[in-house]
């Protein structure tokens, strides 16, 4: 696999209004887009810094993964997201070389973009995402 860049890192938030404000106001930056993912029970902030993008992630249900994160972890860094070409063969072969997959076909995520998720058991406790914008 040869990511092109990190797409963004993701953020799991409790008020999407409150991260928001800090970011804009103590960091400087600006939202510019704001998103529902039902299929995903969530709320979306995006920020834009060199090609990289920060996403603020609120659950809009205590039983989606957002929600349960929070309650087992706290607010904090929930992914990192990498740009991808070809998330299908991506996807084959991080499979074939013994990475368990969360996702084993992409899905539609904020944005736009086909999503797929790697396990954090086989990327050393860390949620890896992979995204390709089509």
């Amino acid at each position: 696999m040869e990511p092109t860049h990190i797409e963004h890192i993701g953020i799991a938030v409790k008020s999407l209004e409150a991260a928001i404000e800090f970011y804009e106001n103590i960091l400087g930056l600006k939202c510019y887009n704001i998103e529902e993912v039902p299929e995903q029970k969530v709320r979306t902030a995006f920020f834009q810094i060199g090609k990289t993008k920060i996403e603020l992630l609120e659950s809009t249900d205590p039983e989606g993964p957002i929600g349960k994160f929070i309650e087992k972890r706290g607010e904090g860094i929930h992914h990192i997201a990498y740009a991808v070409k070809n998330i299908e063969d991506q996807l084959k072969d991080v499979a074939d070389k013994g990475v368990k997959l969360i996702d084993k076909s992409p899905r539609k995520g904020a944005e736009g973009l086909d999503i797929a998720f790697l396990h954090p058991g086989s990327a050393f406790g860390v949620l890896v995402e992979l995204c390709e914008k089509k």
